[in-house]
């Protein structure tokens, strides 16, 4: 199917595979959580958070590069953090050269968490997603995400989709 332009009306096939997308992504999102949630007693945002926290090289991360990397914003991160600390899997620290800056800090329970939740997400991936296509409808797929996410507005280009 052609590109459409820019300033074009979707026609409705567009819309039904915008929908489709859509539908998709929330199918999987809701698997994912409830796999997670019942197996580990983590929700996808929250493992998502230990995650990037993990990937990050240092355990840490200041609350808006978290924020733009969980594609949360600063305000609905807050509350995140506020309940993950409560649960003893982060911690929060001062940024020493920015007084008005914090980092949240991934704790020995936030890892092992991890550790423990990770087979369970990446079984639900496969199940959910990897199985279901085949190499080149993968290739597709990843070329046109890239090309999506390219395009997007809004989006910072440090946001990372959790994938482990």
């Amino acid at each position: 199917m052609a590109r459409s332009s820019r300033n074009a009306r979707p026609n409705a096939a567009q819309l039904e595979i915008f929908g489709r997308f859509l539908r998709a992504h929330q199918q999987v999102y809701e698997s994912l959580n409830k796999s997670l949630l019942e197996e580990r007693g983590l929700s996808l945002p929250w493992y998502d958070v230990l995650l990037q926290l993990s990937e990050s090289g240092e355990d840490r991360l200041r609350l808006q590069e978290l924020a733009d990397r969980v594609l949360y914003s600063r305000s609905g991160l807050t509350r995140l953090i506020d309940r993950m600390e409560a649960a003893g899997l982060v911690s929060r620290e001062p940024c020493e050269d920015d007084r008005r800056g914090t980092f949240a800090v991934l704790t020995a329970d936030g890892k092992r968490a991890l550790r423990r939740a990770a087979p369970t997400h990446l079984r639900g991936i496969e199940k959910q997603f990897f199985s279901k296509l085949t190499g080149e409808q993968l290739s597709v797929v990843d070329e046109a995400m890239k090309e999506v996410l390219q395009g997007t507005d809004c989006v910072s280009e440090t946001a990372a989709p959790a994938v482990q």
